[in-house]
């Protein structure tokens, strides 16, 4: 009797997460599968999947991929370094420094993408004070740089976050045996400290590069009509062309992209990491 009774509190516990997860995931999945799949009339068609298949739309792709990519090496190069400082830092300041690393989060996302604009446009900070200086204004916005600088900056405490928490639960006693059996810093980073962080550097990877090959907002504001992105264009054929199977279609193909890159992620997060001294 108590068990069931266990069992059926626990099925209430988790009722509101399955009726969330039923409204917001699994509901919206099978809207674009049903657009995906049908035409305006409501007839099956590979159709829409079938004009994926153009030089436009893989070019469109190809480069969501590669800005996506680029952003999130350049995310981990940086937040390698500022998480394990971090981590090495005293209680007290690992706080102050996590502060400041999220406080650009606090900030609305869309405030965020127009500050860097105030700053990077061709009357902006950086140009007004080279101006003042008397060199000549860079025009950086609306370019290739600017959308992935802007990837970078939005997306950044996605990769430090994990990396530090990984960081900060190390044992420090594996760093001294690796010291006493004659490992130098370096290959005490490369034999230890990195095996064991993988997982973090994983669930890193994943959590910019997602948003990354899908976003929108940024590419329109900091990249302008110059290109593309996947996001663009499927934002495009909802608000504008209003072509619902053919954006539905687009979604979809994204969503599987996403999650075939996931799955690889986890494969090489799964496991237990080894430690060569």
């Amino acid at each position: 009797m108590k068990n069931k009774g266990a069992s059926l509190t626990a099925r209430l516990a988790a009722a509101p997460h399955i009726v969330w997860s039923v409204l917001f995931i699994a509901a919206p999945m099978l809207f674009v599968l049903y657009y995906a799949f049908t035409d305006k009339e409501g007839g099956f068609t590979l159709d829409n999947i079938s004009q994926l298949g153009n030089a436009s739309y893989l070019t469109i792709f190809m480069r969501s991929a590669a800005f996506a990519i680029v952003a999130t090496a350049i995310c981990l190069i940086v937040a390698y370094p500022l998480a394990y400082a971090i981590s090495r830092a005293t209680p007290k300041k690992q706080k102050i420094y996590l502060m400041l690393t999220m406080l650009p989060m606090w900030m609305n996302f869309l405030i965020r993408t127009y500050s860097i604009m105030a700053i990077i446009e061709d009357t902006g900070f950086i140009n007004t004070l080279l101006t003042s200086m008397g060199l000549d204004p860079i025009h950086m916005i609306n370019t290739d740089g600017s959308v992935i600088f802007g990837m970078v900056y939005n997306y950044l405490p996605y990769m430090v976050i994990p990396i530090y928490t990984v960081l900060s639960k190390l044992d420090t006693r594996l760093l001294e045996a690796s010291q006493d059996l004659g490992c130098t810093p370096f290959w005490t980073f490369v034999r230890v400290v990195l095996p064991l962080s993988r997982s973090g550097v994983v669930s890193g990877i994943t959590m910019v590069f997602v948003p990354s090959v899908s976003t929108f907002y940024i590419s329109q504001k900091l990249g302008g009509s110059n290109f593309d992105l996947i996001g663009d264009t499927i934002e495009r054929q909802f608000q504008t062309a209003y072509n619902y199977n053919l954006g539905a279609a687009m979604s979809l193909v994204l969503m599987v992209l996403i999650l075939i890159s996931m799955a690889v992620m986890n494969r090489y997060s799964d496991g237990e990491e080894s430690v060569v001294v």
